[in-house]
């Protein structure tokens, strides 16, 4: 029973979260049969959870529905403040600022029994400050990001061969040691990827661009999956 009302609980968390979701996407996530989930699906919506939806097309809840918030299993709470520490460690100083805060509510609404395991966490991300300039360009270009800035930059290849160019900053991604920028660049009008640790110096612009289709983040993740997908072929 316990499983059940677990897995009930996880089909509700997951609708929340997704415009239209199929039984295969939810049988998939929880491990169970489509025939599973249709059964759930029947008897949420007799228990008076409103969902839309029916076989074959997918099940959304009705906007406004709402439950009380949600409880976190003792290995999610090591989760979360693993992720937590890591960007307080790698990120920038406003992000790493927001995480602490976060953590801090996060710790005010658990349990004591979950607040005591997660106060004991053992994953730590040390910070040898190898990459100190780092923190600085990630809450430049963190910020740029959000307000659609471009930005101009000083670079430095891995030959040592330095150059000046405007960018449109799009997405940050973390490489285990390095975090990279994903951005357009006007200069070659190609999307291009820069180490933050390799810029000699990050400036706004005072111009403002706009992310089209054909320029930006998702649309630099499609080319990098359907080259993937050919090289594999």
């Amino acid at each position: 029973m316990s499983r059940r009302a677990d897995r009930l609980f996880q089909i509700v968390q997951i609708l929340r979260t997704r415009r239209r979701v199929t039984a295969a996407i939810l049988a998939e996530r929880l491990e169970v049969s489509e025939r599973t989930v249709y059964r759930d699906i029947r008897d949420l919506s007799l228990s008076g959870v409103p969902i839309q939806g029916e076989a074959g097309s997918g099940y959304r809840l009705m906007p406004g529905f709402d439950i009380p918030p949600l409880m976190f299993t003792g290995m999610e709470v090591e989760a979360l403040i693993a992720a937590i520490d890591m960007l307080q460690t790698w990120g920038g100083d406003k992000l790493a600022l927001a995480a602490g805060s976060a953590q801090e509510k996060l710790l005010a609404v658990l349990p004591t029994d979950k607040r005591i395991l997660a106060e004991r966490n053992r994953i730590v991300t040390p910070d040898f400050g190898q990459y100190p300039q780092t923190r600085l360009w990630f809450d430049v270009l963190h910020q740029a990001m959000r307000q659609h800035d471009e930005v101009w930059i000083r670079y430095e290849n891995e030959k040592g061969e330095g150059s000046e160019r405007a960018i449109h900053p799009l997405g940050l991604s973390f490489w285990g040691a390095v975090w990279v920028l994903v951005a357009w660049c006007e200069l070659r009008q190609g999307y291009r990827c820069f180490r933050l640790d390799r810029c000699q110096a990050v400036t706004l612009t005072g111009k403002q661009f706009a992310e089209l289709p054909d320029r930006s983040f998702e649309d630099f993740i499609r080319q990098q999956q359907a080259m993937k997908k050919n090289a594999g072929d």
